[in-house]
């Protein structure tokens, strides 16, 4: 008697295509100059140790950005989209959505903000200007801006405790020990409102020799605080007003018992003073289109060990997450687009 499988009818006939991706020609293949490893012509940078790769004729062709985000000290660059004249069709906005690794919901959120919004961030010049080559290739308008071009720096922000009104301007103070900053009202340019989150929790896990940690305890804070920052024609130093640790003095019989009502007030006092000055509070309306891009940053840091009784013992840890780097990036943003238009 012949076996089942004897009989069976194939439903192809030739060979079988190989269900993996293929890899390119030896030919095709990019030569790092600094490490003299051969790399796939889709490569902007070296795969190995990250230094820019010539440019073939090939490559020019099949090139696509990393889009690796930059690590915390390294400078990044920011491909930035302007307000379009146009309407893309769907099959660009697709087009474009896989460029920057984008969900389309997103990107046509971006797009339709009609206000400048980045795309993209990236840790090399290379990348930055792919992005931007092909984005106007697609048929939108777009620069690149790097963190230095933002103004970007760790002295850039003076936090604000003090501050004072008159006829001819503002003063501001860091401290009751602070010299003042006195601005005319005619040279403020800028108000940038917003709100930053603080997300902390702190864990305690107990060594055992079992493979899974016991939790010993487990605590979690949160804070959402009004800030706002104030820019003038006559510097590029950002002056930020943080609620919760601002002196509302200066509001003299309109201060209030609560913080929010105080903030309020305070930042239409400073916009009534200063006439020529404009209001940026879009910041809570453009969170959602900034976090795949601009995301907000999460550090962990270990609180060492615990005596938990005889013989045992706990190992802490705190992991922080804020959106104040995120907020710092949309505020300067804003600052050099109105820095732009005042001159």
């Amino acid at each position: 008697m012949p076996k089942d499988n004897e009989n069976v009818l194939l439903s192809f006939v030739g060979p079988v295509a190989p269900s993996e991706p293929q890899g390119f020609a030896a030919e095709a293949m990019i030569r790092c100059e600094e490490c003299l490893r051969a790399n796939p012509p889709t490569r902007v940078s070296c795969l190995y140790c990250a230094a820019a790769l010539p440019l073939t004729e090939v490559s020019q062709r099949l090139r696509k950005p990393t889009l690796r985000q930059p690590e915390k000290h390294q400078r990044g660059y920011n491909n930035i989209i302007l307000p379009q004249e146009q309407k893309l069709s769907s099959e660009a906005l697709a087009e474009i959505a896989d460029l920057l690794q984008l969900d389309p919901v997103c990107l046509d959120r971006i797009i339709t903000g009609n206000r400048p919004l980045p795309v993209a961030r990236t840790g090399s010049s290379e990348e930055a200007q792919l992005v931007q080559e092909r984005l106007l290739g697609l048929g939108l308008r777009a620069l690149t801006l790097n963190d230095d071009d933002l103004g970007l720096s760790e002295t850039c922000i003076s936090r604000i405790r003090l501050m004072r009104f008159d006829e001819a301007g503002l003063t501001m103070q860091h401290s009751n020990n602070a010299e003042p900053v006195v601005v005319d009202w005619s040279k403020v340019l800028l108000v940038v409102s917003g709100r930053i989150f603080v997300k902390r929790v702190e864990l305690d896990e107990r060594k055992s020799r079992r493979a899974e940690k016991e939790i010993v305890r487990s605590t979690q804070y949160f804070t959402d605080e009004a800030v706002a920052d104030i820019y003038a024609a006559t510097t590029t130093q950002t002056w930020r007003v943080a609620a919760n640790s601002f002196d509302f003095s200066c509001l003299g019989e309109e201060k209030t018992l609560l913080v929010n009502e105080n903030f309020t007030r305070l930042i239409k006092l400073i916009c009534a003073g200063a006439s020529n000055a404009r209001l940026d509070d879009s910041y809570g309306a453009s969170r959602q289109s900034l976090d795949p891009i601009w995301r907000s940053e999460q550090e962990t840091e270990s609180k060492g060990w615990r005596r938990e009784g005889t013989g045992k013992y706990s190992l802490g840890a705190a992991t922080t997450n804020s959106n104040e780097t995120q907020f710092t990036r949309y505020s300067r943003l804003s600052y050099y687009f109105a820095r732009q238009a005042a001159v």
